[in-house]
């Protein structure tokens, strides 16, 4: 868990940081989409050498960005387990009962890995490159046109912008717990699967009630200095789309339509 990147902030000058976060926001949702959209490898090559490149614009350590995988290496492993034997397919290469190994799973089964390893990466840049106040404001200018229905659109970014900030400080709370226990002689790592999720349950414990204090000093810290949502409220810097984000639209441009071409070709 203390290796989760999603939701941190790394501070320091590059011109991904520069960038307007709605510019970052739209990114990330094509990115997401596009990804989603692929079915070839040479999608998912291009998709790498993409993601390589902001990661070098970024100037955020790799080893910082791609430590975040380390937190679904679970998830991977069970998903391509379930792709790579239970996928039906006419070139069988080993078969033990119901569970047989053939070409069509284990191409899946990269597929799968694949999409979720960039997914992570591309998400972790969004948040390391643009600080909490500017994903709210980001995400604020996004949903404005929803405020015409009525829709509280500054207090649902708010609410995103602090869930996705918690992540890494809960993730930090549970380690300490999790010593903080082993000190006192709890076992998390012997036993069945049963066992060890049976001696998790203590934790959630003391890990919620954390949670609840951390978002009560927050509501007061909130109220203290009489922030009342988006009523009467200015902004000291303002948002401005700049040639540097132009340009970025048309290299994601470029780079959904490279991955629409690999699609059909």
């Amino acid at each position: 868990m203390t290796k989760i990147t999603v939701g941190q902030y790394y501070p320091t000058d590059s011109p991904i940081h520069r960038l307007d976060p709605r510019t970052k926001l739209i990114g990330v949702i094509s990115y997401i989409t596009i990804l989603l959209f692929a079915n070839h490898f040479m999608s998912y090559i291009l998709a790498a050498v993409f993601v390589v490149v902001l990661v070098k614009g970024s100037k955020v350590p790799p080893t910082l960005i791609f430590r975040g995988l380390r937190a679904i290496i679970f998830i991977l492993v069970f998903a391509s387990s379930i792709n790579l034997f239970l996928t039906p397919g006419e070139n069988i290469i080993f078969q033990l009962g119901f569970l047989r190994l053939t070409t069509e799973g284990i191409v899946l089964a990269l597929q799968m890995v694949s999409r979720l390893v960039l997914l992570i990466l591309g998400s972790s840049l969004l948040t390391l490159t643009t600080s909490p106040i500017q994903l709210t404001d980001g995400l604020e200018s996004l949903l404005k046109p929803l405020k015409r229905i009525r829709v509280p659109a500054h207090d649902i970014a708010m609410m995103m912008t602090i869930a996705l900030r918690f992540i890494p400080t809960l993730a930090d709370e549970l380690d300490k717990i999790m010593k903080a226990q082993k000190a006192r002689g709890a076992d998390f790592e012997t036993g069945g699967l049963i066992k060890r999720a049976q001696a998790l349950i203590p934790i959630l414990v003391p890990l919620f009630i954390s949670a609840f204090k951390r978002a009560d000093e927050l509501a007061t810290a909130m109220e203290a200095r009489c922030y009342r949502g988006d009523i009467n409220r200015t902004k000291m810097k303002q948002m401005h789309f700049t040639k540097a984000d132009a340009f970025a639209a048309l290299v994601l441009i470029v780079f959904c339509l490279c991955i629409i071409v690999t699609r059909f070709i």
